[in-house]
C-alpha cells in the first residue's frame, strides 16, 4: 500500500501499519513504535486508508484469526446480509456516507453487525471531531435491566461511591448524596478496594437492601473480577450486574484473567437470576485505550483499533452498559486533554456504531497534562454525540482509585444546558421522591429522605 504526497511515495507495508499511520498523533502509539514518523506521512496514510476497499478487512485480519480468539469472534459473527448495502464501499466512501443526511437512526441500527470493529476504527481516522459528535448522535442504542439507559433525550449517570478500605458508612454517605443530586440511574456501581468475595458481598447485600427499601428502580454493580462475582452467584448473594474489564486481544484479556468462555458463564450465570424487571441485559464492561499495549499484548496494532475490538468482545454479551474509562490509563497512552478528548469521541463514536451502549468516564490523572477544564469541554462534546452515560463521583474525585472525574453536580449541568433527562423510570422515581421536579430542577425541601437508612450505616 501506498501513496504520494509532494513526490514523496509513501509505503505501508500491510493492512495494520496502515491503521496505525493514519490514526491521529498519540503519546501510546509513538510509545509502541507505530506512530506516523510525521505528519505528511499520516495525511499520507490518511488518503490511501480512504480509498481501501472495505471488503479488505474481511479478507486481511490484523491479528491471526488463527492465534487470537478476538480476531474470531470477529470474522464468525459478521452479518454479510446486513453489510450488504455497503460492501462496495471504500472507507473514504463509509465517511462521506455516514454523514449523509439520509443516513438516520434506524439505517446505522440495521447495518451495526455488518460492520467490524477495524472498519469503524478506519472510518474515524479519517473524521474531524465534528463527524464523530454528528454520526454518534444519530445512534440510539437502548439496554434495559430495572430501568431504561440509552432512549434519545436522556442521559444517565453512574454513581460512584467509592472508599479507599470498602467503608460501608462512607460508601451509604456517598450513595445518599449522589441520589440526592439525582445520580444513579445507569447503575451504582462500587470500585472495592479489595476483590475478597466476603467484602463484596457485604456491599450487594447494602445495595440490594437499599433498593428494595425505596423501591428504587436502579441496579446495582460491585466491581470485582468476574471469577469473584461468579462464586457469589452461586452463594445466591444479590447479584444485578456482572462487571469486568475487557480488552481487544486475546492476550489482553488473559492478562486480566479472563477469555471468552468464562465471560459466556458468567453471561448465561447472570442471567438465569432474573432480577431485571424491565429488561435482561445483564452485563458491565469498562474499556480503555492502551490496555493492550501496557499488558504488551497489542500485536503492533494502534491503541485505538485494539480498543474498537474490544467492543466485538462486549457486543457478544448484550451488555446494559459499556464506558470507555478513557483518561484513567495515564499520559503515557493519552498525553494531555486534547489526546483525552479525541480518544474519548473516537471510542463513543465506534461503540454506538458497534451497536453498544456507550457511556464515557470523563476523567484524567494528575500526571496528565489536563485539568477539570478540559472534562467540562469533553462532557459537553459528549452529551452533544448522545453519550449514554457518565460517571457521578463524589466531588468528581475518586478518592480509592486516585483520578479526577465528574461529579453529581456535573451531570445536573449537562442535562439542564442540553435539556437532558435522566432514565424515565428514574425520572418518575425521583419526582415521586421530591428529588426533582417536573423540569428536572434539583429541589431541596426534601431533607428526609433516606435520612433513616443512611443513620443507620453511620
Amino acid at each position: 500500500m501506498q501513496y504520494t504526497v509532494n513526490k514523496h511515495t509513501y509505503h505501508f507495508s500491510d493492512l495494520k501499519d496502515l491503521l496505525a499511520k493514519a490514526t491521529p498523533f498519540r503519546s501510546g502509539d509513538a510509545l509502541a513504535g507505530v506512530a506516523a514518523n510525521s505528519y505528511e506521512q499520516r495525511v499520507a496514510a490518511q488518503f490511501a486508508l480512504a480509498d481501501l476497499p472495505l471488503k479488505t478487512f474481511l479478507n486481511e485480519a490484523i491479528i491471526p484469526y488463527e492465534e487470537d480468539e478476538v480476531t474470531r469472534l470477529i470474522i464468525d459473527s459478521h452479518s454479510a446480509t446486513a453489510f450488504t448495502p455497503i460492501s462496495h464501499f471504500t472507507v473514504g466512501e463509509l465517511r462521506d456516507w455516514l454523514l449523509d443526511d439520509a443516513v438516520d437512526t434506524h439505517t446505522l441500527q440495521q447495518l451495526s453487525t455488518g460492520l467490524t470493529p477495524e472498519m469503524v476504527a478506519a472510518v474515524s481516522k479519517l473524521m474531524r471531531n465534528q463527524d464523530l459528535i454528528l454520526v454518534a448522535r444519530k445512534c440510539e442504542v437502548v439496554t434495559r435491566f430495572r430501568n431504561t439507559i440509552g432512549l434519545k433525550g436522556r442521559l444517565s449517570t453512574r454513581l460512584q461511591p467509592n472508599h479507599p478500605t470498602d467503608d460501608v458508612k462512607g460508601i451509604a454517605a456517598s450513595i445518599v448524596d449522589g441520589l440526592l443530586y439525582g445520580s444513579g440511574d445507569a447503575v451504582v456501581g462500587i470500585n472495592p478496594a479489595t476483590d475478597s468475595p466476603s467484602a463484596v458481598s457485604t456491599l450487594l447485600y447494602m445495595l440490594d437492601t437499599l433498593r428494595q427499601k425505596y423501591n428504587i428502580p436502579m441496579q446495582s454493580c460491585v466491581l470485582a473480577h468476574v471469577t469473584t462475582t461468579l462464586q457469589l452467584i452461586q452463594q445466591n448473594v444479590p447479584v444485578d450486574l456482572v462487571f469486568q474489564s475487557i480488552g481487544g486481544t486475546e492476550k489482553t484479556n488473559s492478562s486480566f484473567g479472563i477469555n471468552l468462555s468464562l465471560l459466556q458463564e458468567a453471561y448465561e450465570a447472570a442471567l438465569s437470576l432474573n432480577r431485571g424487571t424491565v429488561g435482561n441485559n445483564v452485563m458491565y464492561f469498562e474499556t480503555g485505550q492502551g490496555s493492550s499495549l501496557s499488558a504488551n499484548a497489542h500485536w503492533g496494532v494502534d491503541q485505538q483499533t485494539c480498543e474498537a475490538r474490544a467492543y466485538a468482545v462486549a457486543r457478544k454479551y448484550s451488555p446494559l452498559l459499556v464506558n470507555t474509562v478513557v483518561g484513567f490509563i495515564g499520559p503515557e497512552y493519552l498525553f494531555d486533554g486534547k489526546q483525552i478528548t479525541r480518544a474519548a469521541l473516537e471510542d463513543h463514536f465506534c461503540a454506538k456504531l458497534l451497536g453498544l451502549p456507550m457511556g464515557v468516564d470523563v476523567c484524567y490523572t494528575n500526571h496528565a497534562a489536563a485539568d477539570q477544564d478540559d472534562m467540562d469541554n469533553l462532557l459537553v462534546l459528549l452529551g452533544a454525540a448522545g453519550c449514554s452515560f457518565i460517571m457521578g463521583v463524589p466531588g468528581a474525585d475518586d478518592i480509592m482509585l486516585n483520578y479526577q472525574s465528574t461529579s453529581f453536580h456535573d451531570a445536573l449541568f449537562l442535562r439542564k444546558v442540553l435539556g437532558l433527562r435522566p432514565a424515565p423510570e428514574f425520572e418518575q422515581w425521583l419526582m415521586k421522591q421530591g428529588i426533582m421536579d417536573e423540569r428536572g430542577n434539583k429541589l431541596t425541601t426534601n431533607k428526609l429522605l433516606l435520612k433513616e437508612w443512611a443513620e443507620k450505616q453511620i
